[in-house]
């Protein structure tokens, strides 16, 4: 797509104006749109699907609803009376309580008496559906307990597609298929505790900068980017993920904070009222990132339902008068709250549901009522997700697992556990999480970090202790955090080991290395919310790596990581004989890595997008959308399509330093007998299926059913995921399009089964604007990751 900066500027500045003529003409008004297709009138939420008795009941309330507080029910107000992120405001005498919307998606934030699980990309490597489930399960249930109605979140945008993203540690990987599924677990397990979960962020989201309009040095207004893509695109890589969770019952979409083809997320009526409430037959309700509404009129008919965290700037009293004046229809507003008040009662929240933000105490620093939220059943999800979301990618000559060491010396500031007294400085920021600190130490808004001139101040690394969550709104903090440097002094203490330790930002202890029998290093690359990553590889950190390793001869490098990290400075050093990445393991971190370096768990984590070796290789994959040559409307065009991550890496040919799927175990597997149940009938070419929640209901129909077999060859128990991928006629090389999760004893073999969708099989027809099966030969591919498939086999399928 080709977006002159005239072009760009014309169709910006009648997006800004065109609010007041829009509400006379918005439904022709193409322009208006920027290159984003209008789509009017917003659907009418059916019921349909599961929705029939809740949207019943929705109907028979909001029918005895005054006008204000139909409005009411449409936009957050302020509160003093609780934390909660949003609230909607309760009409106590037709017994609605009211909403408590509050972040995020790895635990409830600004709050005690609740734990910090694993953050999205560490579920995401763990390649595991069913703790997926559990995970969602347990944080559900202590969302609940704390009062809150919408847990925001799981995160499926971004998607990766820019590397340095900071927000993609907050989702499960850079595939879509990878993620929509462990999306679909998460939703199913929160929602089955009565909380509504609001799917983010809809959609193209994918980066940070000029993620909301700014300030120009002569103080003109820079607009949101707008993230510009084809139809196909949106359909294969970015909607997936979401059609899985709608498919799986999420309540609640958010829409975002970008431009989507030049017209706002939040008021981009193609998106909300064409793909989402049409095409996949959403049934719940929209909500707006906070603060990402940018029109009044525009946004309600083009498929908002409520605004956050109050809507007083562009709805409030004007909006009472754009339903009495016309320019709004009151069948809008009346779809707006049905499908509020019937989200409230498909998740069961009109009976026995705990006060409005019970646990949510407004001002964490002064005294307050404690809801505790904690229970001992979730204790093993924690450690377990904790577990299974460190990849090893690395382990020479067997390194791992140690075997009753003498002497370990530990290096680098990420082993031990946040430090608020650190005496090299101190000083105020307004939002600290930004800097990647933990949540614990921050007291009235002073964050103390280390400002020494000899470290960077690139926001690439948190030097203040240990990384276990990202910055920004997903970030929380658990009931306590056990550090790796804790975890392992403890187990020096069982086993009778020497342990020493160096956490200084930078060692110069050579004797405590060269004595030692193993050295682990410990560092990190930070990301947050509001800023993406400077880069992806950060010269001090692996600098540190090279000192240690200069001299220990048996160097063992612990990243935690919040995004893609690239290690060639360090990967092929003759010393560094294991490198894991630990990503983000949330409270149960210490225990977590200790028990796999010493065997006590075996690794089983597979890395959720590709490291390459070098940034060049993910070509245009990196930091995007400068504003020139867009001046005050900036682009980013993803002119690649459906070729990230390691699509891209297929088709051009690349190879990665370690490739999607990627992961070592501390046993070996082998897979054979690969089979294929083909239909014996010619196909329906397209999906012409009722639509429900999730889209065509055929689209979900099992096509095909591949089975293999994967056998443990090693000598100790062990998890292999069993990955599948398509190569559909026309399409990439091949794509993810299935993956399980097994357990198997040393020389014992379990038989997986692949179920293969319509959906799974299809491309996206921008013609047709249907999913359609091709005719002829789709080759599968079965092994342990993308890049090592020793199965493969023919599938052939006729289609009309």
């Amino acid at each position: 797509m080709i977006v002159t900066k005239e072009l760009a500027l014309a169709l910006a500045m009648l997006s800004m104006w065109g609010l007041s003529h829009a509400e006379s003409n918005i439904t022709s008004d193409t322009y208006f749109y920027g290159q984003s297709e209008p789509v009017y009138p917003s659907p009418q939420g059916s019921g349909s699907g599961g929705w029939a008795a809740a949207y019943e009941k929705a109907a028979a309330m909001v029918s005895q609803m005054t006008l204000e507080e139909k409005n009411n029910l449409t936009y957050g107000i302020s509160s003093a009376k609780n934390g909660c992120s949003g609230n909607i405001p309760p009409i106590a005498r037709l017994g609605f309580t009211g909403l408590c919307l509050t972040d995020a998606g790895n635990g409830v934030r600004a709050t005690d008496f609740v734990n910090s699980y694993p953050s999205g990309i560490h579920i995401g490597a763990s390649w595991n559906k069913t703790l997926a489930y559990e995970r969602g399960w347990h944080m559900g249930g202590e969302f609940r307990k704390k009062g809150v109605h919408v847990a925001l979140g799981p995160v499926v945008g971004p998607l990766g597609r820019v590397i340095s993203g900071g927000r993609n540690w907050e989702g499960p990987s850079n595939d879509p298929y990878l993620g929509g599924a462990i999306a679909a677990a998460t939703v199913k397990g929160t929602q089955e505790q009565g909380v509504i979960t609001s799917v983010k962020h809809f959609i193209a989201n994918e980066q940070e900068l000029y993620r909301n309009p700014t300030l120009d040095s002569e103080k003109r207004t820079v607009e949101s980017i707008s993230s510009n893509l084809d139809d196909k695109t949106m359909h294969e890589l970015y909607l997936w993920p979401f059609q899985d969770a709608l498919k799986a019952g999420a309540g609640n979409i958010m829409c975002s904070y970008n431009r989507i083809n030049n017209s706002y997320a939040c008021q981009n009526s193609k998106t909300l009222n064409g793909l989402l409430k049409t095409e996949l037959g959403f049934q719940g309700f929209v909500v707006s990132d906070w603060n990402a509404q940018h029109a009044g009129v525009g946004a309600a008919l083009a498929g908002l339902d409520m605004a956050m965290p109050d809507g007083q700037t562009f709805w409030g009293n004007n909006f009472t008068e754009a339903f009495t004046n016309g320019s709004v229809p009151m069948t809008r507003l009346d779809d707006m709250a049905t499908r509020i008040i019937a989200t409230w009662y498909q998740m069961g929240q009109d009976t026995k549901f705990p006060a409005l933000g019970v646990g949510m105490p407004a001002n964490m620093s002064e005294p307050h009522s404690f809801v505790n939220a904690l229970t001992p059943d979730a204790k093993p999800v924690l450690f377990e997700g904790a577990v299974e979301g460190h990849v090893l990618v690395k382990n020479v000559n067997n390194t791992l697992p140690l075997k009753s060491p003498q002497l370990i010396s530990v290096f680098g500031y990420d082993a031990k556990a946040p430090d608020a007294s650190m005496p090299s400085g101190k000083f105020f920021i307004e939002n600290p999480w930004m800097l990647g600190l933990q949540p614990a130490v921050f007291q009235s808004g002073e964050v103390f970090v280390n400002t020494s001139p000899n470290i960077p101040d690139d926001f690439q690394v948190a030097f203040n202790g240990t990384l276990s969550v990202g910055g920004g709104s997903g970030a929380n903090n658990g009931p306590y955090l056990s550090a790796p440097l804790d975890a392992l002094q403890q187990r020096a203490y069982e086993d009778n080991t020497v342990l020493f330790w160096d956490s200084a930002v930078s060692s110069r202890n050579r004797g405590l290395m060269e004595a030692s029998n193993a050295c682990l290093v410990f560092i990190n690359a930070f990301a947050t919310e509001s800023m993406d990553r400077p880069g992806v590889r950060e010269d001090y950190s692996d600098g540190l790596v090279e000192q240690v390793a200069s001299t220990c001869a048996n160097t063992i490098v612990i990243i935690h990581n919040a995004g893609t990290r690239l290690v060639d400075r360090f990967a092929d050093h003759q010393n560094v004989t294991a490198i894991v990445f630990a990503h983000l393991p949330g409270q149960e971190s210490g225990r977590a890595i200790v028990s796999l370096l010493y065997g006590d768990e075996n690794f089983s984590g597979k890395l959720p997008y590709t490291v390459a070796k070098n940034e060049s290789d993910y070509a245009t994959l990196v930091h995007d959308g400068a504003v020139a040559p867009y001046g005050l409307f900036p682009q980013s065009d993803f002119d690649e399509g459906i070729l990230t991550d390691y699509r891209y890496f297929d088709k051009h040919n690349i190879t990665p330093r370690y490739e999607f799927g990627f992961g070592l175990s501390y046993t070996t597997f082998s897979f054979k007998n690969i089979q294929v149940s083909a239909p014996q009938i010619k196909l329906a070419a397209y999906a012409t299926g009722t639509i429900e929640q999730g889209g065509a209901v055929d689209l979900w129909d099992n096509v095909v059913t591949v089975t293999v077999e994967v056998s443990n060859t090693g000598r100790r128990s062990g998890a292999e995921v069993a990955q599948l991928y398509v190569a559909i006629p026309g399409g990439p090389p091949k794509q993810l399009r299935g993956f399980e999760k097994v357990t198997i004893a040393p020389g014992q073999t379990v038989q997986v089964a692949f179920s293969l969708t319509r959906r799974d099989l299809s491309t996206w027809d921008v013609v047709a604007q249907k999913w359609k099966l091709q005719s002829g030969i789709y080759t599968i591919f079965a092994g342990s990751s993308s890049r090592d498939l020793p199965l493969s086999t023919n599938l052939k399928l006729n289609s009309a």
